[in-house]
């Protein structure tokens, strides 16, 4: 895949369309993207709140196994830095590629 080392997007900072550079970064894993995702879950059930009616989301009996085996490719991560006022900005959702690269 190859994508523009600058590209033209609209900042929310500067509130306009400038240019951006790309930089691709590896991808984040969980607790590095949603810190609190896991965590806050667990203390709320460590208080004894959670209670009530219904399985919460959980299966009665162990679910059907699914595709299994590893993806070949990642998903990509971009970040565009505005080059007005340096801030830098992630991509709203990654393509899967298997080369990335900055022409």
């Amino acid at each position: 895949m190859k994508k523009p080392k600058t590209i033209n997007r609209y900042c929310r900072v500067c509130k306009k369309h400038t240019p951006h550079k790309v930089s691709d970064s590896k991808k984040r894993g969980r607790n590095a993207a949603r810190p609190m995702s896991f965590g806050s879950n667990k203390r709320v059930r460590a208080r004894g709140q959670r209670r009530g009616f219904g399985n919460q989301g959980r299966y009665s009996r162990p679910t059907k196994p699914k595709m299994t085996g590893k993806k070949l490719s990642k998903k990509t991560d971009f970040r565009f830095t505005c080059s007005v006022c340096k801030k830098s900005s992630a991509q709203r959702y990654g393509i899967r590629a298997k080369k990335i690269e900055l022409i």
